[in-house]
């Protein structure tokens, strides 16, 4: 039944993440990508998942509705860093990117991705939580991993399928996709329940 009311749909993604994008080809959904530039700015009261779930609602929201078909979903999402009660993002360069991987050494640090999805009629809003646990990096190991993989356009400096991942990560609580950026399991449940309910009140 899933499966089924899935072919009667079309995504579209607003994310120009690479691993985004192959995650969904990997669920085995066809999808068009569509062009989202908004400044990530929140409100300075949010805090964790409120920060993701804003953000990837925001992004929803600049997308024009009237250019969704109705049998299409629009598909956004962000992925937020938090330690500590400090928000981490993408870095602007090295020295950041360094600077990131020195905070999160040695410590627990929960990822948090906001997921929107968004028909002509309808919109949902959901997030998927994971904790994860870095070893105690050696300055040389963050070094050869910045200087290597250049993870500038990835939340905390660093993607846990990378060399810093197999060598850094001591353990995760949550979902292993979801650090990646993309919670697929949740991502399946909720987007044929969004479906089931739109095919409901059409």
């Amino acid at each position: 039944m899933k499966q089924e009311i899935l072919r009667h749909y079309n995504l579209i993604l607003g994310s120009k993440s690479p691993r985004r994008q192959d995650l969904l080809k990997a669920l085995g959904l066809h999808y068009t990508l569509a062009e989202i530039d908004v400044d990530e700015i929140y409100p300075p009261e949010l805090v964790g998942a409120d920060i993701a779930r804003y953000l990837c609602e925001l992004k929803a929201d600049a997308y024009d509705s009237s250019l969704l078909a109705h049998d299409s979903i629009l598909v956004t999402a962000d992925t937020i860093v938090w330690l500590e009660g400090e928000y981490i993002g993408k870095p602007a360069g090295k020295a950041e990117a360094i600077e990131m991987l020195q905070k999160l050494s040695g410590k627990q640090h929960s990822v948090f991705t906001g997921i929107c999805l968004k028909s002509r009629t309808a919109k949902t809003v959901f997030h998927a939580h994971t904790l994860v646990n870095f070893r105690k990096l050696a300055k040389d190991e963050i070094e050869f991993y910045v200087n290597h993989h250049k993870p500038y356009d990835k939340a905390g400096s660093y993607g846990i399928q990378d060399w810093i991942g197999y060598i850094g990560i001591s353990g995760i609580e949550g979902c292993y996709y979801n650090v990646m950026g993309f919670p697929v399991q949740m991502f399946y449940e909720e987007l044929t329940g969004f479906i089931a309910g739109i095919m409901e009140t059409d």
